[in-house]
């Protein structure tokens, strides 16, 4: 096992900057996501890792190693793809023995490590069959399986579930947790679904245009964004965002009023930087908001439901306000319909204030 680091990698395309100078550590036997939008360099990021792509500056460190000139195959690292990869004309076991096979290893320690290997993935069963008999989880049991044989010190995963259907991209999902349990590897997993990156890794690494908009763990990410377009990307349904204006400032405490008369007091990191009259927006989650009656006192704000998504054990409230649409979370046996007037109630020790540039308040 290795960590990795990063030290002001960058990379350009002609003359076009893709990575902007990325310092990242990644701590050995960890599990780190590289989270954002396409276009926003992730897949590029874990390929220099690999070394498929040359970096135009900075370094890479495996171990304590520095790679940046290491061929792939020399860097101890397995990367799972995205497309599978799989040879058509090979059996399973062919496939998984390949990389084996090139390194001039015996038949018989080729089939002991293979074996291994189909037990861990539950692969036995499937051994003399070729990809075109495999549905797509086992094709994706094969690319790792191929992956575990190297005994690498890195795991490197791009987008290795996105070309599967949802039920099975959870049943993946547990099966790479639970692999990384028992192998305690460093694995580096890019992806752009949240939920992947939240249920997967204790390290998440949020990229935006290139540059790193925050690091660290889910929970830290979820809970605490450091600017709005963390916010907006983390959490399933998004953080809710609300044009608002800041009336005072006392240091701590911030008045905020909302288009349609709504008003309300929040915590803010640092409120006395915020002069009256100044365009803000508030981000709260749907969880944090709760939907009352029109008439009481708790009423943040009133609107009207347009959308309401039902899924069994909560339901989504979709609420037009004057201040901007937003999204309550309810309990799942609520019955609402369309057109309903609601008020809605926003819990005030679990909001985030964002200034005009995006730089949380």
């Amino acid at each position: 096992m290795a960590s990795v680091e990063l030290r002001n990698v960058k990379k350009r395309f002609g003359s076009l900057d893709v990575i902007h100078g990325v310092d990242l550590s990644v701590a050995d036997g960890s599990f780190c996501a590289l989270l954002g939008p396409s276009g926003c360099g992730k897949s590029t990021l874990l390929r220099m890792i690999a070394g498929l792509e040359p970096i135009t500056c900075g370094e890479v460190l495996i171990g304590e190693t520095e790679v940046s000139n290491v061929p792939p195959a020399k860097r101890r690292v397995a990367m799972v793809f995205q497309s599978y990869a799989l040879y058509p004309h090979l059996t399973v076991r062919g496939n998984i023995c390949f990389s084996m096979s090139l390194a001039g290893m015996s038949r018989a320690t080729q089939n002991e490590r293979a074996d291994r290997v189909a037990k861990m993935l539950q692969l036995e069963q499937l051994m003399d069959r070729r990809p075109a008999q495999l549905s797509g989880g086992q094709r994706q049991r094969v690319a790792i399986g191929r992956a575990l044989v190297r005994d690498p010190e890195v795991f490197l995963f791009d987008e290795p579930l996105s070309n599967l259907d949802a039920q099975l991209r959870v049943a993946m999902r547990l099966e790479l947790a639970k692999l990384h349990q028992r192998l305690k590897t460093t694995m580096i997993y890019v992806t752009h679904d949240q939920v992947e990156a939240m249920t997967l890794a204790d390290k998440i690494v949020v990229l935006d245009k290139g540059t790193i908009a925050q690091a660290g763990s889910p929970l830290d990410l979820y809970n605490a964004p450091a600017n709005r377009f963390v916010a907006s990307f983390i959490g399933s349904p998004a953080m809710n965002f609300l044009r608002a204006s800041a009336t005072s400032g006392d240091g701590r405490t911030l008045d905020l009023t909302f288009a349609g008369n709504g008003a309300m007091s929040v915590q803010t990191r640092n409120a006395s930087t915020t002069t009256p009259g100044r365009d803000v927006e508030l981000g709260v989650r749907p969880e944090h908001v709760q939907l009352t009656g029109t008439e009481e006192q708790t009423v943040t704000l009133t609107g009207t439901v347009t959308v309401v998504e039902q899924l069994g054990n909560a339901t989504y409230v979709y609420v037009d306000t004057p201040a901007g649409q937003l999204i309550a979370e309810a309990d799942g046996a609520v019955r609402i319909v369309p057109g309903t007037q609601v008020g809605l109630q926003i819990d005030s020790k679990q909001v985030h204030v964002f200034g005009a540039d995006g730089a949380i308040i």
